[in-house]
């Protein structure tokens, strides 16, 4: 049985604005990792910035997932910008919306990680092994800014709050532009139920919210990464799932954060400690 993880975070981007608490948000989950959970440096590989590009994020995590053996234990995590785009295939509007993860070298013209690719990679994932999946990126959203009223819990203090969202062009969102009433639902990285029953999906957000971007205690950090971290600490990695989104939501919420923080698994799953990785999950 082996540990490995991919963490992604993404400041600095190719030509589209940048974030600030995105490195942070992958120092703060490689040290938990290490901390409580027993990985080695040698167990977890780290892309930022100009390397965590489309090719690179996707090579990688492919290979993860593909050498994975039963009852070894994955983790992905991502931290950067979200979008959301209505797909069109050979000029013809397609029924659903993609949800994109933008890596560095953001474009587009293609240059993104719509959620049909991360399916293709996790539907590899062979019976037996253990994946969890963090995403601190936006779903969709409108605005590219936001701002919030300084709050406090003890000493904590929130406020300069950046949100996720990477808004599409004008030419890309007028492929739907009238036809709203046409189309179905929009999918998501959480309600794909294909995906979703081989691995545990963590979600900054809803996919009609924006994940924050967020000046706290003096460092900029995703919110829900943050929290995420913050409340692993607290209970020395022995925390159920169940229970670690019980806190977070909670502490966004007291702390003026309108994002409400989603977890996707099997509900025998939810009453399992964080990072569990002796139990096989059997699909």
């Amino acid at each position: 049985m082996k540990k490995q993880a991919l963490l992604v975070g993404i400041n600095n981007y190719q030509g589209v604005f940048n974030l600030q608490g995105c490195i942070n948000d992958v120092t703060n989950v490689r040290n938990i990792l290490k901390t409580y959970f027993g990985f080695t440096n040698k167990d977890i590989r780290v892309l930022i910035d100009e390397r965590a590009t489309k090719t690179n994020i996707l090579t990688r995590l492919g290979k993860m997932v593909k050498e994975a053996k039963k009852g070894d234990f994955l983790v992905f995590h991502f931290s950067g910008h979200g979008s959301s785009i209505r797909d069109r295939h050979n000029d013809e509007l397609s029924d659903h919306m993609d949800e994109l993860i933008c890596p560095f070298d953001m474009n587009w013209d293609n240059g993104f990680i719509t959620d049909d690719m991360l399916k293709e990679i996790l539907i590899q994932l062979k019976k037996g092994v253990n994946m969890e999946i963090i995403l601190d990126s936006c779903h969709s959203g409108t605005g590219t800014r936001d701002f919030i009223p300084g709050s406090m819990e003890g000493d904590l203090i929130t406020r300069c709050v950046n949100n996720r969202f990477l808004r599409p062009p004008v030419d890309i969102e007028c492929r739907s532009d009238g036809d709203e009433d046409k189309l179905s639902p929009a999918k998501t990285f959480r309600t794909d139920s294909e995906i979703v029953l081989n691995h545990i999906l963590w979600a900054a957000c809803k996919d009609n919210q924006t994940s924050a971007d967020a000046l706290i205690d003096g460092q900029y950090n995703g919110a829900f990464s943050y929290y995420f971290c913050k409340h692993i600490r607290e209970n020395a990695g022995e925390i159920t799932r169940e229970d670690l989104h019980t806190r977070i939501k909670n502490s966004l919420k007291y702390n003026n954060f309108s994002q409400v923080p989603q977890l996707e698994c099997r509900n025998d799953l939810k009453s399992e400690n964080i990072f569990k990785h002796e139990a096989v999950y059997d699909r």
